[in-house]
């Protein structure tokens, strides 16, 4: 492909924070009306990089080179300026203004300078709603959205701004089937018009399906580069990590237990009207892994936090080892035996302003208190405990959390939640933006957790990782459990078959599409 192809140009950048080389002379070439692919572990440099040509971070030493000409970018206001658009894994939106308030965040429309058209602004959203095919008001208020509404209005944001390079960091990680659809006609449409996409995803046979070019990176350095027609998953996979992909196959010889969590007819009324979790009942064993797969709004994050004791106007019965837990507040079923991990760790888990250590041990203190105070030394030594099992990088836990990888601060995460000794752990898309080697260390430690007897109820939209880690798997639809398989007996199209029942044809027709490509 010749120079003219490529619109921006990465060339030896390095970039150096204390204690850490996060880039190390690195060169990325970025072609227009081509989805540029770009993946590697978490912690590999992939956030540090798209920050880097997005406007938020300068490099150390290197320089970017766009239309041929270097340029020095001073912000993410100045890059949007110049074209290049960023759609980031973490939401910035503001919760409590609406979908059209936070497009034009900052870039308002406005009457000669005057005042701002929020007309023209609505006018213009609901036809980027209807681009990504989301039947939403442009007034709807973004804390009424769940997560999978909120990254499709992240996109459309972008989209607002005709970017001639648009960058997606795990664009997909909370999209259903049929939405990662939409997404990719919409990408395929911008490629058209000659936009040049990086794109950043886990999901490595997304890449395949989606990505024209692929560039690796490891340790913060390049180490692969090709047109995608030339590589296959175990390529990918050993440029990312070094070695081919883990066995997740199921421990031999491993049965279940007794059962540890009844869940009885449990409902939750909806905002409007309905209810969102309808009569739903299940039962969990000791040493069993059991999947909840289903599209995006079925109910399944709902029933965790009713099973949490979120919700107050929540009915029906929770009885874990034998005992009900009506009237028990959320910290009540802590102490109990539950824990969970929620589907958004940024606004739901972690507390920024606390070091990596502090995320790990705030929900389980008690276990550390010595009379009045609180024994560091048996404090420390468990965070370093945690830290080798779950295989978190970090060069010091007493750093910030927030000073980790995405992937990264989802094993503090689920160390916070395994500090408190659970008997049940609940975990809501517990893979949502890990790469494929934290993805391995966590399902080892699921894996694992259920021999030592944990039961574990988790939901994921990833048809693939429910197939094979579950023991069984229930699928919801419309706030029900529409269908329940064995293991043995489940199929991708039996599962996606029953996620849509209640939905439009169009949506079930273009997940089974999707799953059949």
């Amino acid at each position: 492909m010749s120079a003219d192809d490529v619109v921006l140009n990465v060339e030896g950048v390095t970039k150096v924070y204390p204690g850490t080389i996060a880039l190390k002379e690195v060169d990325f070439a970025v072609r227009r009306a081509a989805v540029n692919v770009l993946v590697g572990e978490n912690g590999a440099g992939k956030s540090t990089l798209m920050k880097i040509i997005a406007g938020a971070e300068r490099p150390t030493s290197g320089r970017l080179v766009l239309d041929g000409e270097p340029v020095e970018l001073q912000s993410s206001a100045d890059a949007l300026r110049r074209g290049i658009g960023i759609v980031y894994q973490e939401l910035n939106l503001f919760p409590n203004l609406s979908i059209a308030e936070n497009v034009f965040m900052a870039h308002e429309i406005t009457r000669a300078g005057v005042d701002i058209d929020a007309g023209a602004q609505r006018r213009r959203v609901r036809e980027l709603l209807k681009r990504l095919e989301l039947d939403l008001s442009p007034d709807t208020l973004v804390e009424d959205l769940r997560i999978g509404q909120q990254q499709l209005v992240e996109i459309a944001k972008a989209l607002a701004h005709d970017a001639r390079v648009l960058i997606l960091d795990e664009p997909t990680s909370a999209l259903s089937a049929a939405e990662v659809d939409v997404l990719f006609r919409v990408i395929a449409e911008l490629k058209a018009h000659g936009v040049a996409i990086v794109y950043i995803s886990h999901r490595l046979e997304e890449l395949i399906r989606i990505g024209d070019f692929i560039t690796v990176l490891r340790d913060g350095r390049i180490t692969g580069h090709q047109p995608m027609v030339n590589v296959d998953v175990p390529w990918i996979v050993r440029q990312m990590v070094g070695r081919d992909t883990k066995d997740f196959s199921r421990p031999i010889g491993h049965t279940r237990g007794k059962e540890v969590l009844n869940v009885r007819a449990v409902c939750l009324p909806g905002k409007a009207k309905g209810l969102t979790v309808d009569h739903v009942s299940l039962a969990l064993h000791a040493g069993e892994i059991v999947g909840i797969y289903g599209l995006m709004g079925a109910g399944r994050s709902e029933l965790f936090e009713c099973i949490l004791g979120c919700h107050p106007l929540a009915t029906g019965e929770i009885v874990l080892n034998g005992k009900p837990l009506q009237g028990k507040s959320v910290a009540g079923r802590v102490a109990a035996g539950i824990a969970m991990i929620p589907e958004d760790r940024k606004s739901d888990a972690l507390l920024p302003v606390l070091s990596i250590g502090e995320n790990m041990t705030i929900a389980s203190l008690g276990e550390f208190a010595r009379g009045f105070h609180i024994s560091t030394e048996r404090e420390q030594r468990s965070i370093g405990q945690h830290i080798r099992e779950l295989a978190i990088k970090v060069a010091d836990w007493r750093l910030p959390v927030s000073s980790l990888s995405g992937g990264n601060q989802q094993k503090v995460v689920i160390a916070r939640a395994l500090m408190t000794t659970p008997t049940v752990l609940l975990m809501d898309e517990p893979s949502r933006g890990i790469d494929v080697g934290a993805k391995a260390d966590i399902f080892k430690v699921m894996r694992d957790l259920a021999v030592k007897g944990l039961g574990i109820l988790f939901v994921t939209s990833d048809l693939e990782e429910v197939m094979a880690l579950s023991d069984r798997i229930l699928v919801m639809s419309n706030g029900r459990v529409t269908a329940e398989f064995e293991a043995a007996e489940a199929t991708q199209d039996a599962l996606v078959a029953a996620s849509a029942i209640g939905h439009r044809a169009a949506r079930a027709d273009a997940s089974i599409d999707t799953i059949n490509a």
